[in-house]
């Protein structure tokens, strides 16, 4: 998800020389300062919105010439309305890359603009807001504030990375752990950074590294490791983000639903799969670790742990209970093909419990007041239009027109191999992550061109479709790339060169992974996705 771009943060690296690098306190979101966004960043904020506009009014008032594939297209109604639907969707492309107003602003003028045009009544328009993957998103988001809340998110934290933490790779390990565990149900990945941030900068400290001051290995890799599994475990769960929300309601509003445990059996494995892969390859290979680095330089680093879990008291009542609900919903969701209870309902009814007050002489039940409850509603209102896009979209069957009218031209036809087309859609989704940081504008744009290729050609839609979800947030070789990509580079841990060697290997591994993972994995868990 994009974040609000009016500006870039950084760890401020010019600290007092008597600042203690094992303090947690030392390493939160509160420290980082404000940055300037570069001259190449200002000037596509300030093109952006005349050039969208100038796209808009090209398309729908066709300045653009007559387009053959629109004005001979069969069974659509009025051709004025591809026309119109082109010059929204480049409008709103343009204002979501560039980010020249906020993208939830973006997304409410399209909004707006698909009623005014007529394109989609209003009553149709609105009934997105209410679409089950929406009711899914917000109820995730009650869900994942009772953890942090309760400070149950950060008890498991502090656990699991102080057992794990005898030997550096069970610290790499902890960390991949933790965030394969709270990529459950936290959709915000910046929200996961902002939770381990302090960790593994106080266990980089203990290592010798120093953000600004003194890099070394174990640093890189820390932060790095933490960067792509924060994001490749977002791919593991169907709500691990709102883009593979929008990918899910994109495939079921095609008519091919895919169920929580569907995802979790497919991609779960190989998100772990990609996890070993970057610590072996960057502790190994990439940023080779050695055996004088991997001794602890600072003491105490582990006892400062120790102090803060120890500050959090015994476990209480609530997290016992956020922990007890946490469990039950996540068993319901991954079993949901048993009973067919919705993963909406199951959400709601796990969000319902957190929230339960006292009642009828009762003691409260829940964990949280709603006005605890930390739901990102600009998120939320820049899903609404992606959806609406995207429902104006199928309903004029555009895609359909320009994916047929693109492979006549490059000559793609029945006798082009599977694997082909998947790989050049998988490569080309996957290298997308390089230019944009809006994970559902981009599965926005690739997603129907997958659909639309599956359908045209007869292959199963959800075997072609599903494993190219595992591509959607793969956001961590550039700092631009995501929010998480931006704070982890001003923990000035790492270069960008290095950000990009290490960042592109895990790339183009992961894509080929993915092919073979379609090929030879999921046919076995009954899905009909062999390429070749």
């Amino acid at each position: 998800m994009p974040s609000t771009p009016s500006r870039k943060v950084g760890i401020d690296t010019q600290q007092p020389a008597s600042l203690d690098p094992l303090d947690m306190r030392n390493y939160g979101l509160e420290k980082l300062q404000e940055i300037p966004g570069g001259p190449w960043m200002a000037r596509a904020k300030l093109a952006g919105v005349p050039l969208a506009v100038l796209l808009f009014l090209v398309f729908h008032l066709r300045w653009c010439g007559p387009i053959a594939f629109f004005d001979n297209a069969q069974g659509v109604k009025d051709v004025g309305q591809l026309y119109t639907v082109t010059g929204i969707f480049m409008f709103s492309l343009v204002l979501w890359l560039t980010e020249a107003i906020p993208s939830y602003l973006t997304s409410l003028i399209v909004i707006v603009a698909t009623v005014l045009l007529d394109v989609l009544g209003m009553r149709a328009t609105f009934a997105y807001l209410g679409e089950p993957v929406m009711v899914l998103n917000i109820a995730s988001f009650v869900l994942a504030s009772a953890l942090v809340v309760t400070g149950l998110a950060k008890r498991l934290a502090l656990l699991l990375v102080i057992q794990w933490g005898r030997h550096l790779n069970g610290i790499f390990w902890a960390f991949i752990a933790l965030n394969l565990l709270l990529g459950a149900f936290i959709s915000a990945t910046s929200a996961k950074t902002a939770l381990l941030l302090p960790l593994f900068m106080v266990i980089s400290a203990m290592y010798g590294a120093v953000g600004g001051v003194a890099r070394n290995n174990v640093g890189r890799n820390l932060v790095l490791q933490n960067l792509l599994a924060n994001n490749v475990s977002a791919s593991a769960f169907i709500t691990g983000s709102a883009a593979n929300l929008l990918a899910a309601q994109l495939l079921e509003r095609a008519g091919h639903k895919v169920f929580y445990s569907e995802w979790l059996m497919a991609l779960l494995p190989l998100a772990l799969l990609q996890c070993a892969f970057a610590w072996y390859s960057g502790t190994r290979w990439i940023f080779p670790i050695s055996k004088a680095d991997a001794q602890p330089k600072l003491a105490g680093g582990m006892d400062r742990l120790r102090d803060e879990l120890a500050a959090l008291g015994p476990v209480h009542a609530d997290e016992w209970r956020a922990g007890g609900i946490f469990v039950a919903v996540l068993l319901l969701w991954a079993t949901d093909t048993l009973h067919a209870i919705p993963a909406q309902i199951v959400a709601l009814s796990g969000a319902i419990l957190v929230l339960m007050p006292a009642f009828s002489g009762l003691k409260r039940f829940g964990v949280m007041s709603w006005n605890q409850a930390d739901i990102p509603w600009h998120m939320l209102m820049f899903s609404w239009g992606a959806y609406v896009l995207g429902g104006i979209m199928e309903k004029t069957h555009i895609v359909d027109l320009g994916v047929a009218q693109l492979f006549a031209s490059l000559g793609v036809g029945a006798g082009t191999p599977k694997v082909v087309v998947f790989g050049v859609l998988a490569s080309l989704f996957a290298l997308t992550t390089l230019i944009s940081e809006s994970k559902t504008a981009r599965t926005l744009i690739m997603f129907p061109m997958m659909i639309a290729t599956a359908t045209q050609f007869g292959w199963d839609v959800v075997g072609f479709c599903l494993p190219m979800a595992f591509l959607i947030n793969q956001v961590y070789v550039l700092y631009f790339n995501s929010k998480p990509a931006n704070i982890s580079y001003l923990t000035n841990m790492y270069s960008m060169g290095e950000s990009f060697r290490f960042g592109m290997i895990q790339l183009v591994v992961a894509v080929g992974m993915l092919m073979l993972w379609t090929q030879y994995v999921m046919p076995l868990m009954g899905f009909d996705s062999r390429l070749w």
